[in-house]
């Protein structure tokens, strides 16, 4: 039996039950163990996720982990029994950035688990074989739930370039905020600031490697400043942080009008500002062979473990700024 979450618009879904989907040419199965939920599952359940990466009806569920269970012909067969984690971009891989290595700009178009296609908040999900990678035998599954954050926190990291010394600012602390501050502690800098005006994340940030959280309203003396929070004013904030000259990375993509930030910024500061839109292949593989060797800190950022059954439950905790990752797991 097969349980499957279905969206059918925002703030209406209900369970579908049917039959687990057959493995077509090149596909695999996994079973899911435990699916995440993030702000951008929130703002497909408030309708507020950008139109052009949403479709309705959907089942969501985008970060999971799971045990492959079958698998159909041109997809490798030792796969069966292996546990995976699995990309979300449906690329084509024979595009111009694709072939570029830039698989997560596919010149397809916008296609992802969870968002257009069938996601994992459900007993099984259907992909391309090829978009799985495998984890060591053993892996803590709950944990390896958040690889697919931990994949955008590794493209953010690798695009920031941060120099040992350099000093540096994150702007949030959730999930995404503070894999990015793990990330960036292995390149040594000489502060690692987590901007958030939410002192409940402070204990957070400094397991993750932060040398202190502070509030939004600080000077612009950073390097280098991340930007992973998605809200309306976070890019905006990022910029004013950063020193003249200094590098700015944006993340997040914000439900809603964002504040704008006016060129002057930009130009008057000599800022360099580049951004990160989901992970490609290769942050992907950097992700998994970071958490393969056990350098990853994952489980404490977890708070919540529900039922599939809970779907709705749990985007209401999400209005709770004291919520961390919720999961669901489909064999509670």
């Amino acid at each position: 039996m097969n349980r499957s979450v279905v969206l059918d618009g925002p703030g209406r879904h209900h369970m579908v039950k049917s039959e687990p989907p057959a493995c077509g040419p090149g596909e695999a199965l996994v079973r899911i163990a435990a699916a995440g939920i993030c702000g951008s599952d929130r703002e497909l359940y408030e309708g507020t996720r950008p139109a052009a990466f949403r479709r309705y009806p959907i089942v969501p569920g985008h970060e999971w982990s799971g045990t492959v269970v079958a698998v159909g012909p041109r997809a490798d067969p030792a796969l069966v029994g292996a546990d995976v984690v699995g990309e979300g971009f449906r690329n084509c891989l024979t595009c111009d950035r694709c072939r570029a290595g830039e698989s997560n700009l596919c010149s397809a178009g916008y296609d992802e688990t969870g968002f257009t296609r069938p996601g994992a908040f459900a007993d099984h999900l259907l992909l391309p074989a090829r978009l799985l990678h495998v984890l060591t035998p053993g892996a803590d599954l709950v944990a390896a739930a958040l690889l697919e954050p931990a994949a955008v926190a590794a493209a953010a990291a690798l695009r920031a370039a941060v120099l040992p010394g350099e000093r540096v600012a994150v702007v949030g602390a959730g999930t995404l905020g503070v894999l990015v501050v793990q990330f960036l502690a292995a390149n040594s800098p000489a502060e690692l600031v987590a901007v958030d005006p939410r002192p409940s994340r402070e204990r957070l940030a400094r397991l993750s490697g932060a040398t202190e959280l502070v509030p939004p309203d600080q000077p612009g003396r950073f390097d280098v400043v991340v930007e992973t929070a998605g809200v309306a004013s976070s890019g905006l904030a990022a910029v004013r942080l950063a020193r003249p000259g200094g590098r700015v990375v944006l993340t997040g993509l914000p439900g809603g009008e964002p504040y704008g930030i006016p060129p002057g910024l930009l130009v008057g500061g000599q800022l360099s500002i580049s951004s990160v839109f989901g992970a490609s292949s290769a942050a992907w593989v950097h992700a998994v062979r970071v958490f393969n060797a056990g350098l990853l800190t994952l489980r404490p950022l977890i708070t919540h473990e529900l039922g599939l059954e809970d779907y709705g439950r749990a985007m209401e905790l999400l209005a709770d700024p004291a919520t961390g990752k919720v999961l669901l797991r489909p064999e509670r």
